[in-house]
């Protein structure tokens, strides 16, 4: 069963007028083929934030540790998100994001890793990299201009596609990538602070 549909509906309902959502930059967006989607992370209403704002389907990387919890395990696979192990090398998430990609999907992650304290941009994990060298897939890059406050503007801009076309011929290693993935979603910040 499909959620996402039902979902992204209920939630634009309550969160656009909520937080005054502005959302600049989806004619950026690929209407086709596969796409890494890479944002940045101050708040957990970001998955939903993003899954309402994208024109696309999202399937969000999510920590395993939510699909043990009671409602959330059986709703978040009908939202198209998939677990992830932190910390350590997870094969099954590895391989499902390749296929989502590769099949022409959108996958969303937060190359952060987790949260920002300070709301910050942090350093970017490999596995974005990774996924930008191996998906074959447009990389998109995200910025969520906060904070969550109720009735304040909440700015999403998603920006425009990141040619890895040099970066996969010169075989450039998943932490230089990830590192330029992190330098777009900064300057997509900087430009609507």
């Amino acid at each position: 069963m499909n959620l996402y549909p039902l979902g992204k509906f209920l939630i634009s309902t309550i969160f656009y007028p909520l937080y005054r959502i502005k959302v600049t930059g989806k004619e950026n967006f690929p209407r086709e083929g596969g796409v890494l989607l890479c944002t940045n992370h101050i708040d957990n209403l970001d998955p939903p934030v993003v899954g309402i704002t994208c024109p696309r389907t999202v399937h969000f990387m999510a920590k395993e540790e939510l699909f043990n919890m009671p409602i959330l395990k059986s709703v978040l696979p009908q939202v198209q998100a998939f677990p992830v192990k932190r910390g350590m090398s997870d094969r099954d998430a590895f391989r499902t994001t390749l296929k989502l990609l590769r099949g022409g999907k959108v996958v969303g992650m937060f190359p952060e890793g987790t949260r920002s304290k300070d709301g910050q941009l942090g350093k970017g994990l490999a596995g974005a990299g990774f996924f930008a060298l191996k998906g074959d897939a447009a990389v998109i890059p995200c910025a969520i201009v906060g904070p969550y406050k109720k009735f304040k503007r909440l700015h999403v801009i998603y920006g425009q596609p990141i040619d890895m076309t040099s970066y996969r011929e010169n075989r450039a290693s998943a932490e230089e990538v990830t590192e330029v993935i992190m330098k777009e979603i900064q300057s997509l910040l900087n430009q609507h602070k």
